[in-house]
């Protein structure tokens, strides 16, 4: 597979955070198995370093998208650029037959790069006009280049909580919050729906 080459890099590694989720099954294999699988892929293509989360389900977002998802976050230690690892879990998600119809769709396979060291790309003032979308706003429109850190990640409770299992310390460069204290600062209401699956 091609992704293996990415793990090949030298030089200094930097701290990945990854979000895994899947609601479909990949050919015969449920979610349940799927990302544990492509766990497996990163933790192959990334070697020492790595630390997965549990298995969690979540409710579909937005609410009504599709059955539930399979979420789960790792943290890596990546020797390369930002942009080389999301090419390398864009290489994965296609292994497991992931397509890119149509934004926030049900999905076999999805492997998001939330954050990438203490990085903001291309820019904190992108990033935050990003961060600024109204969530049907954010519904329409998709990037044309990789936006770090993730600029909807202190609302998402499917990530965070996933997150602070591997990563509850990391701070997002961009606002100085850790992933403690953004999943702190979440409503119960959303967090009761986010059930461990192991």
């Amino acid at each position: 597979m091609g992704w293996v080459q990415y793990g090949m890099y030298t030089g200094d590694a930097t701290t990945g955070l990854i979000a895994l989720g899947a609601n479909l099954p990949s050919g015969s294999i449920p979610p349940e198995l799927s990302v544990p699988r492509a766990m497996d892929q990163l933790e192959e293509m990334c070697g020492e370093g790595t630390a997965r989360s549990r298995l969690f389900a979540t409710p579909a977002f937005p609410a009504g998208a599709g059955p539930d998802f399979v979420n789960a976050a790792m943290r890596v230690e990546w020797r390369g650029t930002a942009e080389a690892l999301l090419d390398a879990l864009h290489g994965i998600e296609e292994a497991f037959g992931r397509t890119r119809d149509n934004r926030w769709e049900a999905r076999v396979m999805d492997l998001d790069l939330i954050g990438f060291g203490d990085a903001i790309l291309p820019s904190a003032e992108v990033r935050a006009k990003w961060a600024a979308l109204s969530p049907e706003e954010a519904a329409k429109v998709v990037p044309d280049q990789l936006i770090l850190p993730h600029p909807r990640l202190a609302d998402r409770g499917f990530v965070l909580v996933p997150l602070a299992d591997v990563a509850p310390d990391w701070v997002d460069p961009a606002t100085g919050r850790s992933v403690r204290a953004m999943l702190d600062a979440l409503g119960a209401e959303e967090l009761e729906t986010i059930r461990p699956l192991d």
